[in-house]
């Protein structure tokens, strides 16, 4: 079979399987609400199988490997230079990512003279698991960065930058904060994949429902304009007007709720590439640095989020 039969074969049978997902969340809700909003809730829950292989293949770059027990499991870390000893930088990756992602911060940040320590969230990349949450995500963020004491910073993509925010309103210590892309709405989220899967309105209310007894916690808890006016440290949110998988809006509320912080708008990058790029390393290294960059967002009990 040729190359290019194999992908159109591949595409043809991605099709049918969404479309049949769909199907049975639309059946599911009038027949089997219950197990379907149990399958849904799952589904969310875990990460693409593909981001696993990815993970596995990508290079480490001479990174130490060091294990971490965090709720009784075995989170895998990624240091580069010595966090004990120089400052360091925490790297939170976003869902269905893993730390070696950040291997385009490595030469700018080691030249700046700074160890760098990422890791693998449950479920992602070396570290074992099936699901995964946003208070997990929070969680290991937190017992990382408490192993490896304070740093001098922490950037968070994505929803690891909506860890990043959790586990600094809950006392993770670092510095400064740069957030990529972050994710500011656990209910918006929910929404978009709904939309996506055909989960009707009600179904919708039953997963969020269903997620918060599990957890522990509720949604609104966890938004990003509930924590950000509690935490007293500088800032920077990065986040493209052209990204369609968490809106420029999001970002934009972080800016606008979190005293100290400053926000970058970028165009054409998207959500991960947005991650990689030169322009956005350089200018958190500024920030870093102590320079002013981006602009300030000036909040308003009359101007709610998501509206510049």
């Amino acid at each position: 079979m040729s190359t290019s039969v194999a992908k159109i074969s591949t595409t043809v049978r991605n099709i049918i399987h969404l479309y049949g997902l769909r199907l049975g969340f639309v059946f599911g809700a009038w027949f089997a609400p219950d197990a379907t909003v149990r399958r849904a809730a799952d589904l969310f829950c875990t990460p693409f199988a593909s981001s696993r292989t990815r993970a596995l293949a990508a290079p480490t770059f001479d990174a130490r490997e060091e294990t971490i027990e965090v709720d009784g499991h075995a989170i895998v870390a990624y240091v580069w230079g010595d966090p004990r000893r120089q400052p360091y930088v925490l790297f939170a990756h976003g869902w269905s990512s893993h730390g070696t992602r950040v291997a385009r911060w490595l030469p700018a940040l080691r030249e700046a003279g700074y160890a760098l320590v990422a890791f693998d969230q449950p479920a992602h990349g070396r570290s074992p698991g099936r699901l995964a949450t946003l208070p997990d995500f929070t969680r290991h963020l937190y017992a990382v960065g408490d192993h490896y004491g304070p740093a001098a910073a922490v950037i968070g993509h994505s929803l690891g930058g909506a860890a990043t925010l959790l586990a600094l309103a809950r006392g993770l210590q670092a510095e400064r904060a740069v957030l990529i892309a972050p994710a500011a709405d656990p209910v918006a989220a929910v929404s978009r994949f709904a939309r996506f899967l055909w989960v009707g309105e009600a179904l919708r209310r039953r997963m969020i429902g269903y997620f918060e007894t599990r957890v522990g916690l509720s949604f609104d808890s966890q938004q990003a304009h509930r924590n950000a006016p509690n935490i007293a440290r500088p800032a920077l949110i990065v986040h493209d007007l052209d990204d369609r998988e968490v809106p420029w809006s999001e970002g934009e509320r972080y800016a606008r709720y979190w005293p100290g912080a400053r926000l970058l708008s970028t165009q054409g990058l998207g959500h991960n590439r947005i991650a990689d790029d030169g322009g956005v390393i350089a200018a958190s290294l500024r920030f870093l640095r102590g320079e002013p960059v981006g602009e300030t967002v000036v909040s308003s009990g009359n101007l709610p989020y998501g509206l510049a």
